[in-house]
């Protein structure tokens, strides 16, 4: 399986990319929920109230946090926090608008989004049986990589080969 991974990742730099913040999806998500748990747990002992309730003191009294600890906290929180709600919406966009998103949205849910990761591709397969009738190894494989460049596409734009192609076909340069 880790030679496919890595031909797969050859292809394209955005394709890798996009592997890259899938495979890290779990992991990021599991960081984040920790994050957040232990810095509420540190304001309510250290401040004896939420940090909400901390936040809107500390701005009501003009006070600034630029260069400490828990405004690098928050900051870090707050950007795993939006490339979290990033790759969420366009997994969405993609399940609603592509003409197989829901068939590519499950192969990505079981193989990278789902809270539990699965230990094999049976295992995946077995989940994906109710919402992709016919579907074998062979089958799988082609629809994860189908479903990620989709996903690369929303993520990282119109910038594939594939759509400059269909791009140039519409509008060609006028280089003469």
């Amino acid at each position: 399986m880790a030679r496919i991974h890595e031909k797969i990742g050859t292809e394209d730099a955005r394709y890798h990319d996009t592997w890259r913040l899938l495979r890290a999806y779990r992991d990021t998500v599991w960081s984040l929920e920790v994050s957040v748990a232990q810095l509420r747990n540190e304001f309510q002992v250290e401040y004896g109230s939420s940090i909400e309730e901390f936040l809107d003191s500390v701005y009501l009294a003009g006070a600034d946090l630029s260069g400490t600890e828990i405004e690098q906290y928050a900051r870090s929180i707050e950007r795993s926090n939006k490339m979290l709600k990033l790759l969420g919406n366009a997994v969405e966009i993609m399940r609603k608008r592509h003409k197989t998103g829901e068939e590519y949205y499950w192969v990505l849910y079981y193989t990278f989004l789902s809270p539990q990761e699965l230990r094999t591709v049976d295992e995946i397969i077995d989940q994906l049986r109710p919402h992709i009738r016919y579907i074998s190894f062979r089958t799988y494989y082609r629809k994860r990589h189908e479903a990620v460049e989709a996903l690369s596409s929303i993520l990282w734009g119109f910038s594939s080969k594939e759509n400059r192609d269909t791009l140039d076909c519409f509008f060609p340069d006028d280089k003469d």
